[in-house]
């Protein structure tokens, strides 16, 4: 029995083997033929990509004209109702110091 099994063991786990090997050959092609694809799919992205890095950039210089516009009205707002606050505050000052 020990020697059928010292016979017959090896040639059982040689089979095995090989079909590892086998399986891990078709599972190499398949995975060098998803690659492949991957990159055909990751090119067509990025050239779609590009082509909009037009439109980003015409929306960029809008927002930050927009931006320097809004600043500045905010500033001219905010400098003339300062303006008006410090008016009336020298008034009431000047007006008390005449009486």
């Amino acid at each position: 029995m020990i020697e059928f099994l010292g016979s017959v063991l090896p040639i059982i786990i040689y089979i095995l083997l090989i079909i590892i090997l086998v399986v891990g050959i078709i599972l190499g092609i398949k995975t060098i033929t998803t690659m492949g694809k991957v990159e055909k799919v990751v090119d067509n992205v990025s050239d779609k990509v590009e082509s909009l890095n037009g439109i980003f950039s015409i929306i960029d210089f809008t927002t930050d004209k927009l931006a320097l516009i809004t600043d500045k009205v905010v500033d001219s707002v905010s400098g003339v109702i300062s303006k008006l606050f410090k008016k009336k505050t020298k008034r009431v000052s000047t007006k008390e110091e005449e009486e």
